[in-house]
Parts: C-alpha cells; sequence; structure tokens
C-alpha cells in the first residue's frame, strides 16, 4: 500500500453520547437550533474547511436517526461509522481505528471537535491548523480564564465556597483538539476511557499541547439555557 507523505488533517466528531444535562427531548446533538440539528451545524462548518481531508462522525451503534436529521452530509469528504463507545474517550479510540481502516496514516492530523459546540466557525478551525501544524506535539483551542474561580464544598442547606482558586495561567479547553493519529491512538489506550479530552490523554503521556487561544462563542452546549443563546447567535449569523 502506497504511504501518502504529506500530512492530511481529518475530523473526528464524536456523536454517540446521550446528553442528559441538556434536559428533556432526545440527545442534545439532535435539538434543533435556529432550524438546524446542533450536529448538523456543526458538521456544516467543518466541511467548509478546505484542508480537512474528510470528517468522520462516530454514533452509537444503536442510533438510527442521524441520515433523517443530518440530510445529505455523506460523501466524499462526509464519513459514518457506527462503533461508538461507552465514553468520550472510547468513542474517539473507536473512531481513530475507523480512520485507519479508511486509510489515514499514523502521521495524518486527526482533529477532535465536540458535536455540541456548533457555533464552530471554519476561520477558527484554520488558525488551529496554521498554529499546530509544525508543532511535534499538537495542541487546542482554549479560553483564558476571565472569571474568579471558587472551589466549593457541600453544606447541609447546599454548597458554600471553601476557597478561592487562582486563575493566572488557567485556561478553559475548546475543540478542535488537533494532533497527530499516532500519537493520539497510543495516548488514549494509556489514559483510559475516563479521560475526559485529547489534550488530557496526550498530557499524560509526557507531552505539553499548544494551546491556541480561542473564542468565548465557540462553547458546548451543556445546559437548557445554552439553546436559547445559541438560537440567538446562529440567527444573528444569517444574512
Amino acid at each position: 500500500m502506497l504511504i501518502n507523505q504529506t500530512p492530511r488533517c481529518f475530523a473526528l466528531v464524536p456523536c454517540a453520547g446521550s446528553g442528559q444535562r441538556a434536559g428533556p427531548g432526545g440527545p442534545k446533538q439532535y435539538r434543533e437550533v435556529a432550524g438546524r440539528t446542533v450536529v448538523g451545524w456543526t458538521l456544516a462548518a467543518l466541511q467548509r474547511v478546505a484542508r480537512i481531508e474528510a470528517t468522520l462522525v462516530v454514533l452509537s451503534p444503536q442510533d438510527q436517526a442521524f441520515e433523517r436529521l443530518v440530510p445529505g452530509f455523506e460523501g466524499e469528504r462526509g464519513w459514518v461509522a457506527r462503533c461508538g463507545g461507552e465514553t468520550r474517550a472510547e468513542t474517539v479510540a473507536q473512531g481513530l481505528r475507523e480512520l485507519m481502516a479508511r486509510g489515514a496514516q499514523p502521521h495524518d492530523w486527526v482533529l477532535v471537535h465536540d458535536a455540541a459546540r456548533c457555533l464552530l466557525r471554519p476561520e477558527w478551525v484554520d488558525r488551529l491548523i496554521d498554529a499546530c501544524c509544525d508543532d511535534e506535539v499538537g495542541g487546542l483551542l482554549a479560553l483564558p480564564l476571565a472569571d474568579t474561580l471558587k472551589q466549593s464544598v457541600a453544606a447541609q442547606e447546599g454548597m458554600r465556597v471553601q476557597s478561592t482558586v487562582a486563575r493566572d495561567g488557567k485556561w478553559a479547553a475548546q475543540t478542535p483538539q488537533m494532533f497527530r493519529l499516532g500519537l493520539l491512538q497510543p495516548a488514549l489506550a494509556h489514559a483510559g476511557a475516563e479521560v475526559t479530552d485529547e489534550s488530557g490523554a496526550v498530557e499524560a503521556l509526557g507531552h505539553a499541547p499548544r494551546l491556541v487561544e480561542g473564542v468565548l462563542e465557540n462553547f458546548k452546549l451543556t445546559w437548557p439555557q445554552d439553546f436559547d443563546l445559541a438560537q440567538r447567535l446562529l440567527q444573528d449569523r444569517r444574512p
């Protein structure tokens, strides 16, 4: 088999979760926001990034809704695999195996992006690729923390402040997170199924991923009120 010597970029979108924190209404990736499903917005943005060779969506094996709710995605640059696991890490690991089965090489880049970060803009992805394409490790979009942080403690009447945490040097991780397939695959295997993001897995191997400043608008839809905010922001983008 011929090996492509020029590193390519693939996007991987784990989309096998149930989204229980988002409230009633089914998996949050299939909730409608501004006339389109959450994951539909996400995939549309990734497909407008010219340097992404293909985007792989990793679904639960039981998912029977994707093609109906996100019509027209599959094609030369839109791939679907129903091999997701119980955790994000398992789903991403299975997606990496699927990418290799489809011809991706260890030196190729994989940009893992949350399905629920549906306000993604192509120019943010391009900025990440520009910053990391020559980096030895890779990196992620992240946002320096501006708010004062509080450590909480449970009390009889609810939660109380235990202490104030210094925010200097602290960043909120976002996605995409961009690493070479040949690094990310063993990193996830080493870190285990409970690791919460790809950067954490790579850090556990002793590497220091690059932080690329993102924007506040690239938030993850998690709580019910997040959907109202995303609705307003996406409506404002329309011509």
